[in-house]
């Protein structure tokens, strides 16, 4: 059985954003073992969670197939894919940006299906 690349990408995006939402969840979670960086992990929290939400968006919105939400999966991908590397480099950081960076490349494959214009 053969998955498209739309349904593919769906499945990552997903994937994507339940891994940003479990960040989000453990960076509020830290507030607790330093309350003086509350400010911070708060903050910190809130872009993550704007990035899954932007990440949901996605993949939601890939299968009709408009420029604009093309563009915006490359950007929010490119993002987060900088962002990891300019970080505190770990294996979970690795396995991060390895996930972007595969739903990035499916994004280019396919771009003929997903962005026919």
């Amino acid at each position: 059985m053969k998955t498209s690349p739309l349904q593919l990408l769906r499945y990552l995006f997903l994937l994507t954003a339940a891994t940003l939402a479990v960040l989000g969840i453990l960076t509020f979670v830290r507030i607790g073992a330093a309350p003086q960086m509350a400010a911070l992990y708060a903050f910190y929290a809130l872009l993550i969670f704007i990035d899954a939400a932007i990440m949901l968006f996605c993949a939601f919105q890939i299968h009709k197939k408009k420029k604009n939400i093309y563009r915006l999966a490359v950007v929010i991908l490119a993002l987060n894919i900088l962002l990891t590397i300019f970080d505190q480099f770990g294996l979970p950081d690795l396995l991060f940006l390895l996930l972007n960076l595969i739903t990035l490349i499916i994004l280019f494959i396919g771009r003929k299906e997903i962005n026919p214009a």
